[in-house]
């Protein structure tokens, strides 16, 4: 007995922090800085889990791309039909282009949690020292890395595709708009990864959701064309703006509006959305709804 070490010193200095004012509560993380090295790490995990893949992540967009691409020209671009002041081909390269982006960032960010909760890997994603906004940024970074690695795969297929002609007449609009809609589809898969609680209802979300939302988006069609009701509608559709703008960028024009303006107001809406949707979803991880409890 007489050589065991005496507690009672630990036990008054645990007691003594424990009583210390600003002392964090028990199971409360704190992040006095930023922790770039987690977030970096969780950005390179996420990034080679679907590199590791890239036949069916990358390559395989894009070859279902150019499948659109000649089904859509043969069936509507005969005769030398011409949209916008160019041939058909060119006209829906640009909007096939930025789809494929936004759909492979909704399945890249729709897989993180649900895996995690289906599997009993979501600690994975919890236990780390980083913050929800660290959490948020490396797995809509990993996401937004993807489709713009999609992005180039199918732009580089459609080079190879007779009649189609991308040439960059306002490079920001690319960029913008690019990015914007990949931040946009990513933050949608990473709310539905949170609300999801099998595969089923996230592919509930992608095909009654996200499809309809992108075909009807004029990615194939001008909505000049459409009657003014369904027009109306089509600009209160995000994607509309996203594929317009994107293809401003390309063709210098859209059916956004018949000024540079009307594209920079749809920019505009893109960008605020996202901020509203990046707010909710920190809400949501914040509250831990579907993920704590």
């Amino acid at each position: 007995m007489a050589n065991q070490p005496n507690p009672a010193p630990e036990i008054a200095a645990a007691a003594t922090r424990a009583a210390a004012p600003g002392f964090p509560e028990r199971g409360v993380p704190i992040f006095s800085t930023f922790n770039r090295l987690g977030l970096w790490t969780l950005y390179m995990k996420e990034v080679r889990r679907f590199f590791k893949v890239q036949t069916q992540t990358i390559w395989a967009p894009a070859m279902t791309t150019l499948l659109y691409l000649m089904i859509f020209t043969v069936a509507m671009g005969r005769g030398g039909r011409e949209v916008l002041g160019v041939n058909f081909a060119s006209f829906i390269a640009p909007g096939l282009i930025v789809m494929g982006m936004m759909g492979n960032a909704f399945a890249n960010t729709s897989f993180n949690f649900l895996a995690g909760k289906i599997q009993g890997t979501i600690v994975d994603y919890l236990m780390p020292p980083i913050s929800n906004g660290e959490l948020i940024i490396a797995l809509i970074g990993a996401a937004v890395t993807r489709a713009v690695l999609v992005g180039l795969a199918i732009t580089l297929a459609m080079l190879l595709w007779p009649g189609v002609q991308l040439q960059i007449a306002h490079p920001w609009a690319v960029v913008w708009f690019g990015l914007m809609g990949s931040v946009l589809l990513a933050v949608i898969g990473l709310i539905t990864s949170v609300w999801a609680d099998k595969f089923d209802h996230a592919a509930m979300i992608s095909n009654f959701v996200i499809t309809p939302l992108t075909m009807l988006s004029g990615t194939f069609y001008v909505i000049s064309n459409l009657q003014p009701a369904f027009q109306a509608v089509s600009r209160v559709n995000p994607f509309f703006y996203v594929i317009s703008g994107f293809r401003f960028g390309f063709l210098g024009q859209s059916d956004i509006g018949a000024t540079n303006m009307a594209v920079l107001n749809g920019a505009l809406y893109v960008g605020a959305l996202n901020v509203l949707l990046l707010g909710a979803l920190y809400g949501l991880l914040k509250s831990g709804w579907k993920l704590k409890s």
